[in-house]
């Protein structure tokens, strides 16, 4: 399932991303709240990693934490991210990183809905790439229709 993504050459990255997304993901820095046009994004589909295609994240796993990122439940399936330990701030975080790609996405914290999984998955916008439900077959993306529906 996951084959068919890979990262860019490392020497292609800086040529291919904004400053942005380059610190974000490359860096594991982090977006300002509120900055990401995706934190408000409601339409039907999936949120993809930036730089490798890899879907990680259903628009109906999607939601408003208040937080100014945009924030799920869960990921795609299991397999799409992985953990890491971060101790870089005043306390220990959770790191999600793309599968694939190994990119920095963002932390994961135990304040989620309580009606769902617990957990929000708090994600830098400046990572993602949302395709639509509706260009989701065009962009090769049909086998992933049935985690948004």
């Amino acid at each position: 399932m996951w084959d068919n993504y890979k990262k860019p050459a490392e020497n292609e990255l800086e040529q291919q991303l904004d400053p942005l997304t380059y610190k974000v993901t490359q860096e594991e820095g982090t977006e300002r709240a509120g900055t990401s046009p995706l934190d408000k994004n409601y339409e039907p589909g999936i949120y993809v990693d930036i730089l490798s295609g890899e879907p990680l994240y259903s628009s109906k796993d999607k939601f408003d934490s208040g937080s100014g990122w945009p924030s799920f439940v869960r990921p795609i399936t299991p397999e799409a991210v992985t953990e890491r330990e971060d101790n870089k701030l005043f306390m220990p975080r959770t790191e999600i990183r793309s599968a694939v790609a190994d990119n920095h996405l963002g932390h994961v914290f135990t304040d989620g809905p309580r009606e769902s999984t617990g957990l929000r998955y708090c994600m830098n916008g400046a990572a993602l790439r949302f395709i639509p439900k509706d260009q989701m077959e065009a962009e090769g993306y049909g086998d992933f229709l049935k985690y948004v529906e």
